[in-house]
């Protein structure tokens, strides 16, 4: 092979190899063109808006808020260990609500079918009658009144009181009226004169020198003039 097939024949080698190059470098031009051609739109939008800024934002204020960044770095990380504290609590109580979270539906579901929400909306609604109704003064008066009758209802707790209206009664379910005759004097001097009629009076009678205190307590519970 002569010299000069030799080199024709290492032209045709570089050329092949050079030819892969040659359209890398072709593609690559055409990215740079594309990249360019989509960077422009970009940077004129991004060069408007720094635009719009410019009078608020100066340099100093940038080396500012750096300075402020780095002397709050433990802060920064004070945050984020909060922040890790958080996601950590929120990890460990996620399970429970998910077990909490369906029975308080139910729950709630059965007070619903029981009617307490609508008991709390008509107790509301009273509240705003009683509002309309009566005035500040009016209420406290009643105040006072429902405080007093509750006095009265813990002297009927009394276990001596109980008994004793339990067992008047129990002579109100005994007692047939239907069986009562008119009684004169004599009759009921007559009557009283019997075991049943004496222990009778002997109640009667304490109950009227009971009864009689009442005038006094009443006297005394009038506010003076």
């Amino acid at each position: 092979m002569t010299n000069e097939e030799l080199i024709l024949e290492r032209l045709d080698r570089i050329e092949s190899r050079m030819a892969p190059l040659s359209e890398t470098a072709i593609s690559m031009t055409e990215f740079k063109n594309d990249l360019m051609a989509m960077a422009q739109p970009v940077s004129r939008s991004l060069i408007k808006d720094l635009e719009s800024v410019e009078s608020a934002f100066q340099l100093e204020d940038l080396g500012t808020l750096s300075k402020r960044m780095l002397r709050s770095v433990k802060h920064f990380i004070y945050a984020l260990d909060q922040l890790e504290n958080i996601i950590d609590f929120v990890t460990t109580v996620e399970p429970v609500l998910r077990l909490m979270v369906p029975q308080l539906i139910e729950y709630l579901n059965s007070l619903e079918e029981r009617g307490v929400f609508r008991i709390i909306k008509a107790t509301y609604d009273i509240r705003a009658k009683i509002a309309t109704a009566y005035t500040a003064e009016d209420i406290e008066q009643i105040g006072d009144g429902l405080v007093a009758l509750l006095g009265i209802a813990k002297k009927l707790s009394d276990p001596q009181l109980v008994k004793l209206l339990e067992n008047f009664a129990e002579i109100g379910t005994s007692v047939d009226l239907t069986k009562s005759k008119d009684v004169g004097p004599f009759g009921f001097f007559s009557a009283c004169s019997g075991g049943e009629g004496k222990r009778g009076l002997g109640v009667l009678m304490e109950l009227t020198k009971a009864m009689g205190d009442l005038k006094t307590s009443s006297l005394t519970s009038q506010p003076e003039q």
